[in-house]
């Protein structure tokens, strides 16, 4: 099949952009062209700093199309098969001549049908005739429509392409047309030759068989006809075309270069990604920090070098920061190199000499000084201010400090110090250190080494590979902030959607479950978002806003959820924590089922009300043990059938709940199931009351030979009432005995 190959030109594209960019293009392009008969396989795209490219396979035109179009039926006047002929097949296929018109009519009003042979450019074997439709024949014309040729296809859907590619930002520079940067060239050529077609709205704008190698060390046009030509024609002219390709040459360049001194790369995929969408000629240097600098924590000194220069950070075999960086140059120096190390080194020393000036300023005074200036920084519009928060954390860390392990004091201690360095100069210069920062002051100013290490830790985990923080200090207070943010935007409606998630909110969530499943934490989550909802001045002031976490509870109670009898909090707050609880509960059901666990077992061990996730999971384990033995499959098939069984005689004369009359069991095979559930029930009861549900499982599955024998050889629905009744409500028993480990019902199989 032909190679079709596209490639936009233009100014410097951002390289957090690039792959998007590239990615929407490729599919922009293969589904316009499946739109008009004609994919795009075997196709790959490319992206750089200043251009993205397609290649891959076409036919060399659309398929052949079957045409069909029903008219009016027999026996109508001739005016309005005239009418039909002019509106919907004429224009189809260019027929103007008004002879073969009138032709056409004569040949239908005698009955015949009427025929043309291929010698028209854009139709073949056209045919009207007259075919059965319904009570009376209808008026059919059909046609083979050739394909079109796929350079036609190609100059007509790739504008449009071009033009409505969607960019984060776009610019305008010559007139309406809009995108990312200046397009200076568009090359786009099928098995080597130009397919031209120009860009609406960019005068100039035409499609050719040019593109440019390096700014630089190449700059000029050359002309290409194929990918591989272009591809050979890029590299000549000192541009790698492949990103994949520019992030091995400075991967492994840095690697080499480190290695050499006996030192290591520091790992960062993302600055690897976005500097190799930087160059298009990847030429990897090392530099030199001054000694001065190196007593700066290692993290400011990584974050200076990375934020403001894409600066690689290097580490000695013992893991201390080494006083070298790693650089990036686009271009191949006839020096090697010393003159643009020298001048990265010179910019190097200005960014650290201001952090140094940040971090010999922000000493000067206690990490607790900078708590006033928080009182002055919004949190969130509905929530109050930064200060306020610190209010809730140290009250919400001192409630979960003994739940946890954790001394109070210092667990509150640390939720006072914890969002403290927001005013400080190094996190306003530098966000990324937030926390991070924190630790640092408090133990400069002498702080318990705990207090720092939860300050530290405070935003744990960052994402699927972080650690979560496991001394019981921090624990406290990364799950305060958690919590706190988790109970706050809810109860101000500010959940996540479908489209959107900006608050982070399931990211929070799932911090919540990483922590609370790595320490094997026993916590009771309604209580505690109970507790974080009344630390808001909006549930409990003196005049508290009606609406704040009223959206969340009237859900649970739309829903028929009721609080537990013993439900220390009001209903609408415990609605409210109940709500949450199943916000938690749906984020661990996603994570269970990414690690690989069945999505029924998961969801049928989730028994209504549970709010202690060590419970939930050990009871989803014990559940995933029975109904994966041979025991448990048939359990299963026997509690399902006898749901069903309720489900339909519940219809007719249900509820069947009653207590079952043992006088009116006549059948062993009844007496027997009755004398295995008395047996099972105290059994399981007692197991899920010590939360031994390997033993309550255990429990159950005793239950499978008398329920076997049960379903074998007992009719439910005996001509007796009395009998039918007694019968339908032992198997009601041995439902709602199932239902009292797992819910059943959402086991498939």
């Amino acid at each position: 099949m032909p190679e079709l190959l596209l490639e936009l030109f233009s100014e410097e594209i951002p390289a957090r952009m690039q792959a998007r960019g590239a990615e929407d293009l490729a599919k922009a392009v293969a589904a316009a062209l499946a739109a008009r008969g004609l994919p795009l396989t075997d196709h790959r795209a490319f992206f750089g700093p200043r251009r993205l490219s397609i290649v891959g396979r076409v036919p060399p035109s659309s398929a052949e199309e079957q045409w069909e179009e029903r008219g009016p039926r027999q026996g109508v006047p001739a005016e309005v098969l005239l009418a039909f002929i002019r509106g919907k097949v004429a224009p189809k296929f260019g027929w103007n001549n008004a002879e073969e018109h009138g032709a056409a009519v004569n040949a239908l009003l005698s009955g015949q049908a009427y025929l043309r042979g291929g010698d028209e450019p854009v139709v073949r074997d056209l045919r009207l005739a007259w075919k059965q439709s319904g009570k009376a024949p209808a008026l059919i014309a059909s046609a083979l429509v050739p394909g079109d040729g796929a350079d036609r296809i190609i100059a007509e859907v790739l504008p449009r392409v071009v033009r409505a590619l969607s960019w984060p930002k776009s610019m305008r520079w010559n007139g309406p047309f809009a995108w990312v940067r200046p397009l200076h060239r568009i090359l786009c050529t099928l098995d080597g030759e130009v397919v031209p077609f120009a860009i609406e709205d960019l005068p100039g704008m035409a499609s050719a068989n040019l593109t440019e190698g390096h700014r630089i060390m190449a700059p000029g046009a050359f002309a290409v006809r194929g990918f591989a030509d272009y591809a050979a024609g890029l590299r000549d002219r000192k541009v790698i075309l492949d990103a994949a390709e520019r992030q091995s040459l400075i991967e492994d360049g840095l690697a080499r270069l480190a290695a050499a001194e006996g030192l290591s790369v520091v790992p960062d995929r993302g600055l690897l990604e976005e500097v190799a969408g930087l160059v298009e000629w990847p030429v990897p240097l090392l530099g030199r920090i001054d000694d001065a600098f190196m007593d700066l924590p290692p993290e400011v000194m990584r974050t200076t070098m990375r934020v403001n220069q894409r600066y690689f950070a290097l580490v000695a075999a013992d893991g201390r920061a080494a006083p070298r960086f790693g650089v990036v140059a686009n271009i191949e120096a006839t020096d090697g190199g010393a003159t643009l190390v020298a001048g990265n080194e010179r910019v190097l020393r200005a960014r650290l000499s201001d952090a140094r000036f940040f971090w010999d300023q922000d000493r000067k005074q206690a990490l607790e000084d900078f708590l006033p200036k928080l009182d002055q920084v919004v949190f969130h519009a509905k929530l109050g201010t930064q200060g306020q928060r610190v209010a809730r954390l140290e009250r919400l860390a001192r409630f979960l400090a003994p739940l946890v392990g954790a001394d109070a004091n210092l667990a509150a201690r640390a939720a006072r110090l914890a969002k403290a360095d927001l005013a400080s100069g190094m996190v306003g210069e530098f966000p990324e250190l937030q926390g991070v920062m924190g630790r640092y002051y408090a133990l400069h100013g002498g702080e318990d080494p705990r207090v720092a290490e939860a300050i530290g830790t405070q935003y744990r985990p960052l994402g699927p590979g972080d650690a979560v923080p496991s001394e019981p200090v921090a624990i406290a207070v990364a799950l305060a902030d958690k919590i706190d943010t988790l109970t706050g935007f809810f109860a101000a409606d500010e959940r996540p959607t479908g489209s959107g998630d900006p608050f982070a909110l399931r990211r929070a969530a799932l911090g919540v479950i990483r922590i609370i499943r790595e320490n094997g934490l026993r916590l009771r989550l309604a209580d505690i978002f109970a507790e974080a909802f009344f630390g808001y001045p909006q549930a409990v002031g003196v005049s508290p806003e009606p609406e704040f976490g009223m959206a969340v509870a009237q859900e649970k109670l739309n829903a028929g959820w009721k609080p537990a009898k013993d439900s220390a909090h009001p209903p609408m707050v415990a609605a409210f924590a109940a709500g949450l609880v199943d916000f938690l509960a749906e984020r661990l059901r996603v994570q269970l089922r990414t690690e690989g666990a069945r999505h029924d077992v998961v969801a049928a061990a989730f028994t209504g009300g549970e709010d202690d996730l060590v419970r939930l999971l050990a009871r989803a384990d014990a559940l995933k043990g029975l109904v994966e033995s041979e025991t448990g499959k048939n359990l299963l098939a026997a509690y399902k059938r006898a749901a069903n069984i309720l489900r339909i005689e519940e219809k007719k004369d249900g509820p069947h709940s009653g207590p079952v009359d043992a006088a009116l069991l006549t059948a062993p095979e009844e007496r027997a199931l009755a004398a295995a559930l008395d047996a099972a029930e105290p059994a399981f009861r007692t197991a899920l009351g010590a939360e031994d549900y390997t033993s309550a499982m255990s429990a159950l599955a005793a239950l499978r030979e008398a329920v076997d024998a049960f379903f074998d050889r007992v009719t439910v629905n005996d001509p007796d009432a009395q009998l039918r009744r007694n019968r339908l409500r032992l198997l009601n028993r041995l439902r709602t005995a199932m239902d009292a480990v797992a819910d059943f019902a959402r086991i498939e199989g």
